[in-house]
């Protein structure tokens, strides 16, 4: 009864400038350095991912096929460039609140702490989204689809689906850094 008069806490506010744990402080800029090495790694594999194959076409049965020279780049698939937006959004935002952390020194108020864990859920949020939408259109890469008769190109293009492919699952790690993150901002919060 005496504790609960003392730090008179209703659940929603924190003492004001309540200082972390030195581990707990540790590992969340452990994890954000972490993130914002993923995400950077991430946009960058994607952004250089292109191969150039010369394919040959058969237009016409009885004559020769035509050897055609393509590219595959990641700018031309919607997804891809979703992705690599979203790895470089969320690049940017870890640098600027691994920024805020070393400027506060482990105090935060409860606002800002709240406010960091809405923008960690956005994060992880927007980097599953990513993962899911370039590998649904990288597995189509690999596979193919026969009722549409979208025919496989990781095949032709094997070095540019194995870039893509790698960057998928940095995205996916770089996401489950952040999912770690928003558990400890929610530890801050309690």
């Amino acid at each position: 009864m005496e504790h609960e008069r003392k730090n008179n806490l209703n659940g929603m506010e924190m003492e004001k400038g309540k200082k972390e744990s030195g581990s707990r402080k540790g590992l969340e800029l452990t994890m954000r350095v972490l993130a914002l090495v993923l995400t950077l790694a991430a946009a960058t594999v994607l952004g250089v991912a292109k191969q150039t194959k010369v394919v040959s076409i058969t237009l016409i049965p009885t004559l020769p096929p035509l050897d055609v020279s393509t590219t595959a780049k990641a700018s031309y698939l919607s997804a891809f460039v979703f992705n690599l937006s979203a790895n470089a959004i969320a690049c940017g935002y870890t640098a600027i609140s691994i920024a805020i952390l070393i400027v506060n020194k482990g105090r935060r108020s409860k606002g800002l702490t709240m406010a960091m864990l809405i923008a960690d859920l956005v994060m992880m949020a927007l980097l599953f989204s990513g993962t899911g939408a370039a590998g649904a259109i990288g597995l189509m890469g690999v596979q193919g689809n026969k009722h549409v008769m979208w025919k496989k190109v990781c095949n032709v293009f094997g070095k540019f689906c194995h870039q893509t492919a790698a960057s998928v699952a940095i995205t996916l790690f770089a996401a489950i850094v952040f999912m770690v993150l928003v558990v400890l901002d929610v530890m801050k919060l309690t």
